[in-house]
């Protein structure tokens, strides 16, 4: 089976970061890789008149920069059946994503994103957390600034139990697969605790996962859910973080302000957001 694989880059070491864990992760499986560049001009001089000609100097030179991108990926993969495309686009990032998606059959998304700096929190242009709450037609894997591949032993799925799980544990069951990854399954309360639908759920889910290696864990007694599930990721040395996107549930809101978007602020190891499955 081939993966397909969306890269939107531009050309920063952060958008490197993210296209060099995407050809690590699947280093041993049949993948094309995108390369997508959204094209944007941006005035940065005194010009007043801008001449069409101009305008395709900047643009060649970007198409040029995205051909380098490419070929240094090649040179960079170890499997020959690692496929290389470039995507060039004038159009929006977001428009130019979903229309890939839907064109290229895309699997996951990765892009890099450089987490907070100061007082003031931002993603690289504000565009990863913009991608994550707009796109729904697959899964997006947001990798941290500078991170350093390891093979993933380890990956956490926090989750409330308050819904049945459905074509959403794919990308998980997909993700674990690619090195025999192990499945924590995090819950922000005790057992003792759970309605009868989370335990209805609950069973679901045992039910669901019995031939893939998982563990539960239970963490009461946290009033802050960011700061349970890094703490579950620090003490149980997780190496990829992932959530679906459902609204109204674990990811719900921290001070006013969606857990999702925050933890793709502040997640110190990969964090694959899935899209919720309308039914």
């Amino acid at each position: 089976m081939r993966h397909h694989i969306l890269i939107p880059t531009d050309f920063s070491e952060n958008a490197w970061t993210a296209a060099l864990y995407a050809l690590k992760l699947y280093a041993n499986k049949p993948c094309t890789f995108y390369f997508l560049h959204s094209w944007t001009f941006v005035n940065t001089g005194s010009r007043t008149y801008i001449s069409p000609s101009y305008i395709d100097i900047l643009q060649n030179t970007s198409k040029g920069l995205l051909t380098d991108l490419r070929d240094r990926a090649q040179t960079e993969s170890t499997n020959n059946k690692h496929k290389f495309e470039m995507i060039f686009t004038t159009d929006s990032l977001i428009d130019s994503i979903i229309f890939a998606i839907g064109k290229q059959k895309i699997d996951l998304l990765v892009m890099g994103t450089k987490g907070a700096t100061g007082a003031k929190e931002f993603l690289l242009g504000s565009n990863s957390v913009t991608v994550i709450n707009k796109v729904k037609l697959c899964p997006v894997m947001l990798v941290p600034h500078n991170y350093k591949f390891e093979i993933p032993s380890k990956i956490a799925f926090p989750t409330d139990f308050n819904r049945l799980y459905g074509e959403e544990l794919l990308a998980i069951k997909k993700l674990a697969a690619l090195h025999n990854s192990s499945i924590n399954i995090l819950h922000i309360n005790g057992m003792d605790m759970l309605t009868d639908t989370q335990r209805n759920n609950f069973d679901i889910l045992k039910e669901y996962l019995k031939n893939d290696p998982h563990t539960f864990y239970w963490k009461a007694d946290y009033t802050r859910k960011e700061q349970a599930i890094r703490d579950f990721i620090k003490e149980n040395t997780i190496d990829i973080l992932t959530m679906i996107n459902y609204q109204h549930s674990l990811i719900e809101n921290l001070t006013k302000e969606p857990v999702i978007n925050r933890m793709g602020y502040h997640s110190a190891i990969p964090f694959m957001v899935i899209p919720r499955i309308e039914r």
